[in-house]
């Protein structure tokens, strides 16, 4: 169990790390964004507490490896799904306030696609998160015309898919009573919404 916790621990500081170095510097670059999501929330939310729980039930090492291979794609779709909630959400219904990630310059998935593919003024809004933050209102608004018009939303939306899909795979092939199955398969849909 020492393992398992100290492996989170470590692995949170760095991803912390990664989106203290990431913020307010928008860049194109995918695979740092999703570096942050994967060390900063993934691991810690979603693959080391299944582990954590396989440990303390005595599992051995094939299960956590299951949940492992269930659990960090199911993370990262998790994270997604937030990024994507925490621009276009809603704050009633989401308990968080909108536009905040876009309000601390974060580099996420959205806006690193939204960056490779974006042109002329669009591009310029983007970039321009770095310099003038917070965006106003407005500013926030063309964002988001900016992310949906560059199919960065889109995008998205396909990797959390692509995720869920791998996290059900890994599921199906992990072998584990049917009723851990299907509590894992509520506890999937609870974290990035139904299919």
């Amino acid at each position: 169990m020492t393992s398992v916790l100290d492996g989170m621990r470590t692995e949170l500081m760095y991803g912390q790390y990664l989106d203290l170095l990431g913020t307010g510097c928008p860049s194109t670059d995918l695979e740092a964004a999703l570096r942050i999501a994967r060390f900063k929330s993934a691991k810690y939310t979603v693959e080391r507490p299944l582990q954590l729980g396989a440990v303390l039930a005595g599992a051995d090492a094939g299960v956590c490896a299951a949940l492992s291979a269930f659990g960090l794609p199911l993370g990262e779709a998790f994270q997604l799904r937030d990024d994507l909630l925490g621009v276009f959400g809603d704050t009633p219904q989401t308990g968080k306030p909108v536009a905040e990630d876009l309000r601390e310059g974060k580099h996420t998935v959205l806006l690193a696609l939204a960056l490779r593919r974006a042109v002329g003024g669009e591009r310029d809004l983007l970039t321009g998160l770095s310099r003038e933050m917070p965006p106003g209102p407005g500013q926030v608004a063309q964002i988001r015309a900016v992310l949906e018009g560059t199919g960065a939303r889109a995008e998205v939306e396909r990797l959390i898919e692509e995720r869920r899909g791998r996290a059900q795979r890994a599921l199906e092939d992990a072998g584990l009573p049917p009723s851990a199955g299907a509590v894992l398969r509520a506890a999937a849909s609870t974290l990035i919404g139904s299919p």
